[in-house]
């Protein structure tokens, strides 16, 4: 019987393969490097804005399978966003990710795609490899210029 592992396994396997939006994106407006130690996961997120909207986002780099499929992911569900939006989501991520409390339905269908990520609730020395890019994301946002460590 397919359940919400397969899922988790299939999603992660996919991305990590074929990853979306990935590569350098030469005319960005704001360009953050985020850096995970403990797995070795290096990436650079690329924003390109417009009024305040992510018009087009991609990231490059190295890492594990799920540092790799959540940067897809999230790049995918951000193009359009606004930044308000974006940081909600990174919130919202992060706090299911990281909270020890039940989440309804709600919360998780407001996630989209990027539900299949809650998986890695379930291994707590992986919720940095999936959270990097949106550590990264943030510090893009916010301008920062120094590389964001999930240490």
């Amino acid at each position: 019987m397919f359940d919400l592992k397969d899922l988790y396994q299939e999603v992660i396997v996919d991305h990590n393969r074929s990853p979306r939006n990935f590569g350098k994106m030469d005319n960005a407006d704001r360009v953050a490097e985020g850096f995970n130690p403990i797995c070795g996961d290096r990436l650079n997120l690329y924003l390109k804005l417009d009024n305040n909207r992510i018009a087009d986002v991609s990231f490059d780099g190295s890492g594990c399978a799920i540092s790799t499929a959540s940067a897809s992911l999230m790049t995918d569900e951000l193009k359009g966003k606004s930044i308000v939006e974006a940081e909600t989501m990174f919130n919202d991520f992060h706090r299911m990710l990281t909270d020890d409390k039940p989440h309804d339905m709600k919360q998780i269908e407001q996630l989209g795609k990027l539900a299949v990520l809650l998986g890695v609730k379930h291994y707590p020395t992986r919720v940095k490899c999936a959270t990097l890019c949106w550590h990264t994301l943030h510090s893009a946002i916010e301008g920062k210029k120094t590389p964001v460590s999930t240490e």
